[in-house]
């Protein structure tokens, strides 16, 4: 009796262990090793049942043998998977683990030389290979909470206090069914687990895939930020000493940031192609240049037809009218280039050239109704006197909305508890630390580290990105010139951003994704305020 209570408790302590067990490879293991520790076997198999009609050996022990495959042993397990049925569509009830999954049956063998019914011949041959005697067999299916069978464990040689090899008993048989069944419980959960997890990050890529083929100009901007996170993250925390030298991350911090920083645009959805498109200023649905460029046609037609009127009224000033003709067409076409290059979003636009924008547009043009109009319209002249890139107040107010989005689905979300900062890491990273970022004008103090961390990578990729429609790639030092200034201005913080550059995280990021012609000598000694680092 006492014997008996023994294992109970050894039974119970497996179950606990096996429902805190998250790895599903040491989990498999402590089926197997529970079962053989339970019922004293010396050796023993756990079977996965595969989708394609088959069991697949998993895990492999025989103690005496010295024999371990499978599991965390890293030593692959060499045999193929037993078929369910033949060629021929027939079940296969010769094989003992093959009968167990087909019958839901437990099968107790006492001894295999003996056994009438199944075909042992591959074990024999083991055997006769090893000088091993495969003597007691004891296979009980795994199943899970809807009645299928995930599996098999086959245990091999029971033994007594003696160490002599037994059948196994009535209670060993009870005890490795009880354990079985708790195994196929924490095995199916387990799998639950992963396959959910599997199927979150999916959905979560899927978002950031779209948000990407949305739009040509930010393709890959969504796939790119979770890399450059992860780079400066995993670098922030290797620092030992300084104002980082606290910051840790666990797996499981590091996957609640890799999963914010997958969703840091998913907003996005909602901001109008139009917008998030827009390569030109006068780009909406379309490119509206193409209208003044027709404004312009006709203004060089009524020049042309007015010269034409006047050579037939005054003939002997044919020579002079001409001239003018050609110097009215030569200004229409330098306002016309003039125009053309305004509509390209800059860096800089000089307010000289926003004031020829507006004398141009006083200009007159007359449509096919006869309708005086003028050469651009108001809408027209606030467009191409955008001083910087190509968005006005009103849509560069769009584009800022999507963080808004971004925190309100996220906030919707019932993230489970180890998420539970996905919205805050996400939702931060268009703050400044001076406070003067948005949507809700957070500083350094109110935000986390991963919120200031993804702020930096998202600097970095957009400022470095090839497929903007306002602007080339950047080089690095440049990039890294212009971050410098916005530290110094506030906006970056100075601690994550002097890792980023002193432990060159850049340059992990920038050897695999970077063209060629971007990854230029940075001197850090050379950038704003690191000129006394003496760090090249």
């Amino acid at each position: 009796m006492d014997h008996l209570l023994e294992r109970i408790e050894k039974l119970i302590d497996i179950g606990i262990a096996l429902s805190a067990e998250s790895n599903i490879a040491r989990l498999l293991e402590m089926i197997l090793l529970g079962a053989k520790e339970i019922t004293n076997a010396d050796g023993g198999t756990l079977y996965s049942v595969q989708e394609n009609q088959a069991v697949k050996m998993e895990i492999l022990r025989t103690d005496s043998l010295n024999f371990a495959m499978g599991g965390t042993t890293g030593t692959a397990i060499p045999f193929a998977p037993i078929p369910l049925y033949g060629a021929d569509g027939q079940p296969n009830h010769h094989n003992v683990v093959t009968h167990a999954v087909l019958n839901d049956c437990t099968i107790n063998i006492p001894d295999a030389y003996s056994a009438a019914g199944f075909d042992f011949t591959g074990t024999r041959e083991f055997d006769r290979k090893t000088g091993y005697r495969s003597t007691s067999f004891l296979t009980v299916p795994l199943k899970n909470h809807e009645g299928d069978i995930i599996g098999v464990l086959q245990l091999l040689n029971a033994q007594n206090d003696a160490g002599q090899v037994i059948p196994f008993s009535a209670e060993a048989q009870r005890l490795t069914e009880a354990l079985a069944s708790q195994a196929a419980v924490a095995l199916t959960n387990r799998r639950l687990i992963e396959d959910l997890k599997h199927l979150f990050e999916s959905f979560i890529k899927l978002i950031a895939d779209a948000i990407d083929e949305k739009s040509p100009y930010t393709g890959g901007h969504c796939r790119r930020v979770p890399v450059i996170t992860m780079l400066l993250a995993d670098a922030v925390a290797k620092v030992q000493d300084g104002p980082l030298r606290d910051f840790t991350m666990s797996e499981d911090d590091r996957y609640e940031l890799e999963m914010a920083a997958w969703l840091h645009d998913c907003g996005k959805v909602t901001t109008p192609e139009y917008v998030v498109d827009k390569s030109t200023k006068l780009e909406t649905i379309y490119d509206r240049i193409h209208e003044v460029d027709a404004r312009f046609e006709i203004l060089k037609r009524d020049a042309e037809i007015a010269l034409l009127r006047k050579r037939a009224e005054h003939p002997t000033q044919a020579d002079l009218l001409l001239k003018e003709y050609q110097d009215t067409v030569r200004q229409l076409e330098d306002d016309r280039d003039f125009i053309h290059r305004s509509n390209q979003g800059g860096e800089f636009m000089r307010p000289e050239d926003q004031a020829r924008i507006e004398a141009l547009a006083r200009r007159t043009w007359i449509d096919a109704t006869g309708a005086v109009r003028p050469l651009l319209t108001e809408d027209e002249v606030r467009n191409l006197n955008i001083a910087k890139g190509t968005l006005t107040d009103d849509e560069r107010q769009v584009i800022n909305n999507h963080i808004v989005a971004t925190i309100n689905m996220l906030e919707a979300l019932p993230f489970p508890k180890h998420l539970k900062r996905v919205p805050e890491f996400a939702g931060g990273h268009h703050e400044r630390i001076d406070g003067r970022g948005y949507p809700r004008g957070l500083t350094r103090e109110q935000m986390s580290v991963q919120a200031r961390i993804m702020a930096i990578a998202d600097v970095f990729e957009a400022l470095t990105a090839r497929d903007r429609p306002y602007k080339p790639g950047k080089k690095l030092s440049e990039t890294l010139r212009i971050m410098a200034c916005m530290k110094q201005d506030g906006h970056l913080d100075p601690d994550l951003l002097d890792v980023f550059i002193k432990e060159r995280v850049f340059q992990q990021y920038a050897e695999q994704y970077l063209d060629p012609e971007q990854v230029d000598a940075v001197d850090i000694s050379r950038l704003p305020g690191y000129e006394n680092t003496g760090t090249r």
